[in-house]
């Protein structure tokens, strides 16, 4: 048999539960909004890069993501990626890349902000039990 709530309890769910949905419905915002269709791209590319077991190489490289989102905004992301994929290309092209200090300094953030992502998020290293 079903037992009534007391008048009390029903005034405090009635109360706490708006503020503590809006509260929930709020905690993705503290991060920077990053497209999704970048999201996409950024998993696809880091479970490519680090072969593991389909599922948990999809969480492990969505929190990387949502690690580094949490640090600089998406335009900041895009020019330190785009720096970083830059400096790779061979010849005079990439020079123009390598020489430039300034450029050197976002590349030098990216990979520092990537590789703690990859330590919080496990990629790399087996997971704790």
């Amino acid at each position: 048999m079903a037992t009534e709530m007391s008048s009390p309890v029903k005034r405090l769910i009635c109360t706490l539960g708006p503020v503590a949905a809006s509260l929930l419905a709020a905690a993705p915002a503290a991060a920077h909004d990053y497209p999704t269709s970048e999201r996409v791209t950024y998993v696809e590319q880091c479970i490519q890069d680090n072969p593991g077991p389909h599922y948990e190489m999809i969480s492990k490289c969505s929190c990387a993501l949502d690690h580094m989102a949490k640090t600089v905004p998406y335009d900041d992301f895009v020019a330190m990626e785009t720096a970083s994929n830059a400096s790779t290309v061979a010849g005079e092209r990439g020079n123009a890349i390598r020489d430039s200090e300034g450029l050197q300094g976002l590349v030098r953030q990216f990979r520092d902000m990537q590789a703690a992502a990859r330590k919080a998020c496990f990629i790399g290293t087996k997971s704790p039990r």
